[in-house]
């Protein structure tokens, strides 16, 4: 469900429905480690470059964290409903899971602990590994709903906006479920894919 490169472009770390998190090694086409989750994995995220830690999101309600050193799970964090997704900011100080009870959580990893959540009454998550996302700068939170919306939240847990697709040109929209969003890295534009199977491109002027 899940892969994120551990000390690019060398290794590779998934997680998947076998409630395993597996470490490849790109060189020699292989599996070189194996973590037992105990759970389902629908998304993980590795802490920097050198992935020293990695965070996994699970079907059992926890986030995971894994040091790479060493066999054995370094901690957990139970949420209150089960993981969809996982972001990192780029600093690597706070977490974003999506989670099936429709909320969005920051997490600060620095205490572990979860310091604001995101709602709409609107809001809706799509599937069990519907994706949500950080802006490059980390100040605000992107997520597609069953409503065809995308919805954007500033730090302060106040919906923003809401973004329905194109509204002119092509005539492309989210008519149906929106599935997963991603920020560009570097800019403002945030890519978006949905039940309408359709990927739009979104960018500020």
């Amino acid at each position: 469900m899940a892969a994120k490169y551990v000390q690019e472009p060398v290794k590779v770390v998934t997680g998947s429905y076998d409630r395993t998190l597996k470490i490849w090694d790109l060189h020699n086409v292989a599996c070189i480690e194996t973590k037992f989750a105990g759970s389902s994995c629908n998304d993980l995220v590795t802490t920097d470059s050198l992935g020293s830690t990695i965070i996994s999101g699970h079907y059992d309600k926890k986030i995971r964290f894994w040091d790479i050193r060493t066999e054995k799970q370094a901690d957990d964090l139970l949420m209150n409903a089960k993981i969809t997704s996982l972001d990192l900011s780029k600093d690597g100080k706070l977490l974003i899971a999506s989670l099936r009870d429709d909320t969005i959580q920051l997490i600060d990893l620095r205490k572990n602990s979860i310091i604001s959540t995101f709602s709409d009454e609107h809001f809706k998550l799509s599937c069990d590994w519907a994706r949500c996302s950080f802006s490059a700068n980390a100040q605000k939170i992107a997520c597609g709903s069953t409503d065809g919306l995308i919805y954007l939240w500033n730090l302060d847990g106040y919906v923003e906006a809401t973004l329905k697709g194109h509204s002119s040109g092509s005539g492309f929209f989210h008519s149906a479920a929106v599935h997963a969003v991603s920020w560009s890295p570097t800019c403002n534009g945030l890519a978006s894919v949905g039940k309408s199977k359709r990927c739009i491109i979104f960018s500020e002027a």
